[in-house]
C-alpha cells in the first residue's frame, strides 16, 4: 500500500529532492558562468586538479583566481549534487512503495554519474562536442530531478485516481511539443556557446528560428489552457509563468547577441556579457523545468475539456 502523502517520510523526502533540484540549478548556473569566462579547461586534469586529490584545496589559494574558482567550484558542485542524488537514490528505494519511482530515482544517479564522467572527459580528451553533450545531458537530469519532487508532492499523490492520464489530446500534444521545443532550444545554445562561435551567422539564425519556435508552441499552449482549463490552478498559472519566462529569455538572448557583437574582438568577454550570457542559461534551465512539469500537470489534471466560464 502506497505511504500516505503526508507521512513525514514524504513530506521530508519531497522536500529533500526540492533540495537536489535547486542545488542542480545552482550547479547549471555555476557551469554557465565558467563557459561563460572561458574557464571550462582552467584545471586541466580530471578526475585530479592540479595533480591532488584533495577537493577542498587542490592549489594554495585557488579561490582567489577566478578562473581556477569557477572550474574546480563547478566540480565540487557537482559533487555535492552527486552526494545529494546518491542519498535520494537510496532513500526512494528503501522507503517508496512505488517500484516505479524506486527505479526513477536509481535512474537519476545514473544519470548524474554519467554527467559527471561526460564532464571529466570533456577536459581529458579537450573535446568541444562532450562539453555540448554534458550540457544536453545537464538539462535531461534536471528534468528528471524536477519530475521525482513532482511525484512526491501531496497535491500528485491525492490526485489518486481522479487523473488518469490526459484525455485532452491537444493539450497533452501541445505539451510534449513545449517540452521538446525547449530542449532542442537548448541544444542549439549549447553549440553556440561551447564551440566559441557566438555569433556565426548560420547557427545564430537557427537558433533565433528555435526560439520563434519555442514561442509559439507555448503561446499555443498558453492559449489551449485560457479556453479549457482556467480553473485549473495549477495548469492555468503554470502556463503563465512558462510565457513570462519565455518573454525573459527571449530579451535576455537579443541582448547577448548584441552584446557579443559589440563586444567582438576583444580578448576577453565584458562582465556584462558574462552576466547576460550565465544568466541565459540559467532561465533556460527554468524553461526546461517548467517544461517538465507542464507534461506533468497535463498528465495529472488535464482530464477533460471545461468550458471557459465554469463548471464542476
Amino acid at each position: 500500500m502506497m505511504r500516505n502523502a503526508g507521512a513525514p517520510d514524504m513530506r521530508w523526502r519531497h522536500r529533500f529532492t526540492i533540495l537536489t533540484a535547486l542545488s542542480t540549478l545552482v550547479l547549471m548556473g555555476w557551469g554557465a558562468f565558467v563557459t561563460s569566462i572561458e574557464a571550462g579547461l582552467a584545471v586541466p586534469d580530471w578526475p585530479s586538479s592540479y595533480d591532488s586529490y584533495d577537493p577542498f584545496n587542490p592549489w594554495p589559494g585557488w579561490w582567489r583566481v577566478t578562473p581556477l574558482l569557477a572550474e574546480h567550484g563547478h566540480r565540487l558542485l557537482g559533487m555535492l549534487v552527486g552526494f545529494l542524488t546518491t542519498i535520494l537514490a537510496v532513500w526512494t528505494w528503501f522507503a517508496e512503495s512505488r517500484r516505479w519511482l524506486r527505479w526513477l530515482a536509481v535512474g537519476a544517479l545514473a544519470l548524474v554519474s554519467f554527467q559527471g564522467l561526460l564532464g571529466g572527459l570533456r577536459v581529458v580528451w579537450l573535446s568541444l562536442d562532450l562539453a555540448v553533450v554534458h550540457a544536453a545531458t545537464a538539462q535531461l537530469f534536471l528534468g528528471l530531478i524536477v519530475a521525482l519532487a513532482v511525484f512526491t508532492a501531496k497535491a500528485w499523490v491525492t490526485a489518486g485516481g481522479s487523473a488518469g492520464g490526459p484525455r485532452d489530446r491537444r493539450l497533452w500534444r501541445l505539451s510534449l511539443a513545449v517540452l521538446g521545443a525547449v530542449w532542442l532550444q537548448i541544444i542549439l545554445g549549447a553549440l553556440l556557446r561551447h564551440p566559441g562561435t557566438g555569433i556565426h551567422p548560420v547557427l545564430v539564425g537557427v537558433h533565433i528560428g528555435g526560439a520563434v519556435l519555442v514561442a509559439g508552441v507555448v503561446a499555443a499552449f498558453l492559449l489551449r489552457v485560457w479556453n479549457g482549463f482556467r480553473e485549473s490552478r495549477v495548469l492555468y498559472r503554470g502556463s503563465w509563468i512558462l510565457a513570462g519566462l519565455v518573454d525573459v529569455q527571449l530579451i535576455l538572448g537579443l541582448t547577448a547577441w548584441f552584446v557579443t557583437l559589440d563586444d567582438a574582438g576583444m580578448l576577453q568577454p565584458s562582465n556584462l556579457q558574462v552576466v547576460v550570457n550565465t544568466a541565459h542559461a540559467v532561465i533556460g534551465a527554468l524553461l526546461m523545468a517548467g517544461a517538465v512539469l507542464a507534461v506533468l500537470g497535463v498528465y495529472r489534471w488535464g482530464g477533460r475539456t471545461r468550458p471557459a466560464g465554469g463548471g464542476p
